[in-house]
């Protein structure tokens, strides 16, 4: 089967997913969590470290994924290790055929079950990107010591979309592309106008472009939203959520609204497919995973470019 970097480069409309870990040290409960996605998803991301709470290491989780059919999208996160052992890290993930990364900075331990905990963030996520390119590109440490073997990394980023002002230029973004990302996932956007103006003006800007080989794939974070609650508290506590208030309307309105959230997705999965540039979406389901499989499949049945 294509990798997910084959399909990014064929223009392929991709779907991406995301499990978190268990707290566990039985790999049977990572794949309870993983296996409703396979031959579904094209890609699963595994979480590191998510909320800024121990789970089940990420480069551990992201190798049985892959071990049973699953290719992962091994998150990196700088909270917890300095530059040393983040190089170490991806030497060993090379080493084990995990090659799909998401570098992030990573939630603040303020935020997570041991606030005490003491953060690292000896690099920016931008300093991670680079380092994986630099490793994967040259075969060399940034102390200039040669590394044996051969890393086939897809490099991806963080990002979240905006509705462009007047004047706005995607700094950030464009100097993630500069270090070397490939991809981003995005936060929620769920407004496909909002999409469609957004990835004009990168287009402007010259990073993405429709079916381009070596321009940015963009990936948009999407949600199959279970209650008008649910929808509402993302939007008031997850920075750079964005939620039309109609589809809070239709949830409120709605006899079921867990269907109502899904077909919302499926609806929405359709309209970003056809907005130039827009590579993919990424089904993150807080507190809703058992619908993501549900999403897919609908989306797959129906949206023209899935098929």
């Amino acid at each position: 089967m294509d990798t997910l970097q084959q399909k990014l480069d064929a223009g392929r409309f991709v779907i991406t997913a995301e499990i978190t870990p268990p707290v566990s040290f039985d790999r049977a409960d990572l794949m309870a969590k993983a296996a409703p996605l396979k031959g579904l998803a094209d890609a699963v991301n595994v979480t590191d470290g998510a909320g800024a709470r121990p789970h089940m290491g990420s480069l551990a989780a992201a190798v049985i994924l892959k071990q049973d059919g699953i290719e992962p999208i091994l998150q990196l996160t700088c909270r917890d290790r300095n530059r040393i052992a983040l190089q170490s890290e991806l030497m060993g993930a090379a080493a084990l055929g995990v090659d799909n990364l998401l570098i992030l900075r990573g939630d603040d331990p303020s935020a997570g079950d041991q606030p005490d905990t003491k953060p690292v963030f000896d690099l920016d996520a931008r300093g991670l990107i680079e380092t994986a390119r630099t490793l994967r590109d040259t075969g060399e440490l940034p102390s200039g010591r040669k590394v044996a073997g051969t890393a086939r990394f897809l490099i991806g980023a963080a990002d979240a979309p905006i509705d462009p002002p007047p004047g706005w230029e995607p700094k950030g973004l464009a100097a993630k592309v500069a270090a070397g990302a490939q991809f981003a996932q995005t936060q929620f956007c769920m407004d496909a106008g909002v999409v469609a103006r957004y990835m004009a003006r990168l287009a402007e800007h010259g990073l993405v472009g429709p079916d381009s080989p070596g321009k940015l794939k963009i990936i948009v974070g999407i949600a199959p939203l279970r209650s008008a609650k649910s929808a509402r508290w993302m939007k008031e506590k997850l920075f750079g959520t964005i939620i039309p208030d109609g589809f809070v309307e239709r949830l409120d309105r709605a006899a079921d609204p867990v269907a109502e959230g899904i077909a919302i997705a499926v609806d929405l999965i359709a309209e970003l497919a056809a907005i130039p540039g827009v590579a993919g979406v990424h089904i993150m389901a807080p507190n809703n995973d058992a619908a993501v499989p549900d999403v897919i499949r609908a989306a797959r049945a129906s949206v023209k470019r899935l098929a």
